[in-house]
């Protein structure tokens, strides 16, 4: 019965002395809480004890830590609705401040959504969109930066940095937008359509101007080359004739009979025709 007690006993000690300690990490801070209020803060690592039943701990992380917050909508200076869509990197610096303002990561990540988006609104209003889009944006962001950091810290928070992730228009002002781009791009093309057609008429109506020019010349020159050929054949039939008068008619009537007497040809002439001089004397 005894031993039986003792090891009891040795059980209860080792249970009291495990639920005693506690570690703390390099990437924590610890909270020591009495009857559920704060009685010493932890920030360096190592082994500690508390009392069991009577004290409790609670950790925080020191690390860094992001908050993805949803797309939200603000109004530019010249009136124009952008949709933004950040994010936060922020970290614990007062566990104590922190627990006793926003208990934990949950109540932090909705209170930075309200004071990023109140600081983004501010800021961006104050700029064009063709600004926030293409050239201020990382200066719009730093002042965020700066800004939500100052409100944060009443909350034991140092927000490191924000940044934009995505910037859109809302769909309904996307929609009308982009039907208003592609009636532009439309009426563009159409523009380049008519301009080509005209340039294509242009080019056509040039295209057959010199084809007619071509055509013209090369009948002239056809022309020339057939007068000159027909003017050098009759010179050398004259030159022929002229040589022997008998010889060359003798020639042009038996081409005469040749082209005329082909087979099936039927001819009724009198014997004392001139055409027939040449086969009267055959006989």
């Amino acid at each position: 019965m005894k031993q039986n007690f003792l090891i009891f006993i040795g059980i209860a000690a080792i249970l009291f002395i495990s639920s005693s300690m506690f570690t703390v990490h390099m990437t924590q801070n610890a909270i020591v809480l009495e009857l559920q209020r704060p009685k010493e803060t932890i920030t360096e690592p190592g082994l500690y004890f508390k009392v069991p039943f009577i004290q409790q701990v609670k950790f925080f992380s020191n690390q860094l830590l992001d908050n993805d917050s949803e797309p939200t909508e603000v109004i530019t200076r010249d009136k124009k609705n952008l949709l933004i869509d950040n994010f936060t990197v922020w970290r614990i610096v007062d566990p104590l401040t922190f627990l006793e303002t926003v208990r934990d990561e949950n109540g932090a990540h909705s209170r930075l959504d309200d004071i990023i988006y109140s600081e983004l609104r501010v800021e961006i209003g104050t700029h064009d969109l063709i600004d926030i889009v293409t050239e201020t944006r990382e200066v719009i962001m730093e002042k965020v930066s700066k800004e939500a950091n100052k409100k944060a810290r009443e909350y034991g928070i140092e927000v490191v940095e924000v940044r934009i992730k995505r910037t859109d228009l809302p769909p309904s002002i996307a929609d009308s937008i982009f039907r208003r781009m592609r009636t532009e791009r439309e009426r563009i093309a159409k523009e380049y359509r008519s301009e080509g057609k005209e340039e294509a008429q242009k080019i056509r109506a040039k295209t057959d101007k010199e084809k007619t020019i071509l055509i013209a010349d090369a009948y002239k020159q056809e022309q020339e080359i057939r007068g000159g050929g027909d003017a050098k054949s009759i010179k050398i039939y004259a030159e022929s004739f002229n040589k022997d008068p008998e010889f060359y008619s003798f020639i042009r009537s038996m081409e005469a009979y040749k082209n005329s007497m082909k087979t099936g040809t039927t001819l009724l002439l009198s014997d004392e025709s001139d055409f027939l001089e040449f086969l009267n004397k055959s006989k």
